[in-house]
């Protein structure tokens, strides 16, 4: 993951300091590109942990349309959890809760959850239903059918429901490419990336859907090209990124996805085994919400 590290180096070295929607300051850059080659192992970063899990059920969760907290909640997930939870403190419900009471509260109150969960239209809706089309099947198809085709995307970033949801897309358009040797390549357009936190977790999420889209359309899964706009660095995680800077990245790992007379809608988070993945300690760092 040494792209990772490169870019990192770029951020710090060519970026400019900038204010921020969170108060908490970036140094930022915009215009950022970086290559990962699957055919090497999996781009899961090793010079801290990344917690697998999550990428799992989070890209599971897209695929279903899903767009509410407790699928994530209920699998021990809680990467979504501060913002329906900044919603609700602003309602007429709020009693002081904690985020842990209101976790809580997701995961043993359904009516509960059915209000406060959701996240309004975010990834999986748009991905599933994107003013009434299934982009996500649609692409799937033309993949299979219309390889050659330069519209083999897949839009989150919805102008119409953008106000309506929790969170705007970061990860905001994809693009698939099918080689004429049988390699599927899928290119991201991120917006918005936290370098230290996100960003790690976008190449991993990014790099398991082309995995399993690639099996889904009986092709080979060969590069994820990531471009972001506003790379940046929150300056809360200077110590962290400088930690890393001082370690050397470990072989990478590989995964094992059992797909076996199942289509890419009846995968689970058991089907997919991450192995030989050596790494860092973990590094933790706050969420600017």
């Amino acid at each position: 993951m040494k792209q990772y590290l490169d870019l990192v180096k770029d951020i710090l070295k060519n970026g400019e300091k900038r204010d921020d929607r969170t108060n908490t300051g970036t140094i930022s850059k915009f215009g950022l590109q970086t290559r990962y080659d699957l055919r090497e192992g999996f781009p899961l970063l090793t010079t801290k942990k990344v917690f697998f899990k999550a990428i799992v059920h989070e890209i599971l969760w897209f695929i279903k349309g899903d767009t509410n907290i407790k699928y994530l909640v209920d699998n021990g997930v809680n990467i979504w959890n501060e913002w329906p939870y900044e919603i609700f403190k602003k309602s007429k419900d709020f009693q002081g809760e904690s985020l842990n009471q209101f976790i809580e509260r997701i995961k043993n109150d359904k009516d509960f959850a059915d209000k406060f969960g959701e996240l309004g239209p975010v990834y999986g809706k748009q991905w599933r239903n994107f003013n009434g089309k299934d982009q996500f099947k649609w692409v799937l198809n033309e993949i299979k059918n219309n390889p050659n085709s330069r519209r083999l995307i897949v839009s989150s970033w919805n102008p119409a429901e953008v106000e309506n949801m929790a969170l705007p897309p970061c990860h905001s358009l994809f693009q698939f490419y099918v080689s004429k040797d049988g390699f599927l390549d899928l290119q991201l357009y991120q917006r918005s990336g936290d370098i230290f936190l996100g960003i790690p977790f976008n190449i991993a999420s990014y790099s398991l859907l082309l995995t399993l889209v690639s099996l889904e359309c009986n092709l080979k899964p060969r590069y994820f090209i990531h471009t972001i706009g506003d790379g940046h660095i929150y300056l809360n995680h200077l110590d962290q990124i400088n930690t890393q800077l001082q370690r050397e990245p470990k072989k990478l790992a590989n995964l094992k996805i059992n797909f076996e007379n199942k289509n890419i809608f009846e995968i689970t988070y058991n089907d997919i085994q991450l192995n030989d993945y050596d790494h860092h300690p973990i590094l933790k760092g706050a969420v600017a919400v």
